[in-house]
């Protein structure tokens, strides 16, 4: 008999897919997985896109967030993957990179703060953990430990 922790013969934390914002949020993030002792672990980090107008963000300045996020996961998970999604829906495109590296298990920590930070709260938190193709897992937030 397979335990709780297990989703079609695979466990759960074979292969977690972390969604992340920017480095604060990739360390607090990576630091509330640890207990749970993934085997593999991929950083993602979404680019939001614009609907036919510039992005919101310069492509430099996106992609120099994203490689600070990935070092933040790293300072906890060295061996983690990295994942970069360029989209106008998150929540979509989180889904997409979970096929994309073939993980067992998204893994978020609720968020508040700034507009990047906030991309898991709300209806878009509402969305990941109902329409998702693989369990959701949704971690402790620390309290005031982050900073």
């Amino acid at each position: 008999m397979t335990g709780h922790d297990e989703t079609h013969g695979r466990n759960l934390l074979a292969h977690a897919l972390l969604p992340v914002a920017n480095e604060e949020d990739a360390l607090a993030t990576a630091r509330a997985l640890e207990p749970y002792d993934p085997d593999r672990v991929t950083a993602l980090h979404v680019v939001e896109k614009g609907d036919g107008v510039p992005d919101k963000t310069p492509v430099e300045q996106s992609e120099e967030l994203a490689a600070e996020s990935y070092a933040g996961v790293r300072t906890v998970f060295p061996d983690a993957g990295e994942h970069t999604a360029y989209s106008r829906d998150v929540v979509d495109a989180i889904f997409d990179a979970a096929g994309e590296v073939d993980a067992s298990a998204i893994a978020y920590r609720p968020r508040g703060g700034n507009r990047l930070a906030q991309f898991l709260s709300g209806d878009l938190s509402a969305k990941l953990v109902t329409d998702a193709p693989v369990p959701v897992v949704a971690l402790p937030r620390a309290e005031s430990a982050e900073r």
